[in-house]
């Protein structure tokens, strides 16, 4: 598979494929077709993963303050990818996010693939929104198009960085109770191995089932870091407009690919993070 890949993107997320891929990255500025173009002639990859976007410098409310360049990387790139894809007949691989709903605990279960996203508040949320309704439709209406669309949300690693929810979290001393679907980025990798492997095409979520109270992840971090101390807070008390939510991973498991809970991975995601 390492000759047929393709990741752009040198971010975080695109730098951990591209050594799970064992497959070339590319870095280069893309702001137009000819820069689309011309990286597909130079690798002519069979697959192409799209790892670039922005999230912030810190958080997503920072994408306030760079509205060009949260729309350029966010939505306006991925169309230019969608329509070279459709011409040229490589498979995108878009990296979406899950952070696009409301979500009521009391009376939704678990969201699907099939309803429609709702969540405008964050103009984050609006830029993932966008591209991710452009790209699901191509791939329904125009067979050209082949386009699978992961949807990653709150990752959650066995190593330090700091989008890692883990290490927000370590950093923040102070956190929310309410269960949240999350993405176990080990897992993520072997979904999407799998999900590429079947040519799969349209949106899947790629979480881990059920979810997770980061109390729970804390008080393992705390058995192997006994000094650490945190708080929890209630939702309120953050002031921030945020996604809180369930997706369900029944269209991923009808694949075939095990989906292990997030109360699974934990312990073994704390134990080797606590290594570094």
């Amino acid at each position: 598979m390492k000759n047929d890949v393709l990741i752009l993107g040198k971010g975080v997320v695109g730098t951990r494929l591209q050594k799970e891929f064992d497959c070339p990255i590319s870095a280069k500025k893309i702001q137009t077709f000819a820069d689309v173009f011309s990286i597909i002639e130079q690798h002519k990859p069979k697959v192409v993963i799209n790892c670039i976007g922005h999230t912030g410098e810190n958080n997503v409310d920072d994408c306030e303050k760079v509205l060009d360049k949260t729309m350029t990387a966010n939505t306006f790139v991925p169309i230019l990818l969608g329509e070279a894809a459709l011409r040229q007949g490589f498979k995108l691989v878009h990296l979406s996010s899950g952070c696009i709903y409301y979500y009521n605990y009391g009376k939704q279960k678990p969201i699907p693939e099939t309803r429609v996203p709702d969540y405008y508040r964050l103009y984050y949320s609006r830029t993932k929104l966008y591209i991710e309704h452009i790209l699901d439709e191509m791939a329904k209406k125009d067979k050209r198009a082949n386009i699978l669309i992961p949807r990653v949300r709150v990752p959650l690693d066995n190593r330090p960085y700091k989008k890692n929810v883990l290490t927000k979290l370590i950093q923040y001393k102070r956190i929310i109770d309410v269960p949240n679907s999350v993405t176990y980025m080990p897992d993520f990798v072997k979904a999407l191995k799998f999900l590429i492997k079947k040519d799969a095409k349209g949106i899947y979520n790629v979480v881990n089932k059920h979810g997770l109270k980061y109390s729970r992840l804390m008080k393992i971090y705390k058995k192997y870091v006994p000094e650490f101390e945190y708080e929890i807070i209630k939702l309120k008390q953050l002031n921030l407009d945020r996604t809180n939510l369930i997706l369900s991973t029944k269209k991923l498991e009808e694949t075939g690919f095990k989906v292990r809970s997030i109360d699974e991975v934990l312990e073994e995601c704390v134990k080797e993070y606590v290594k570094y």
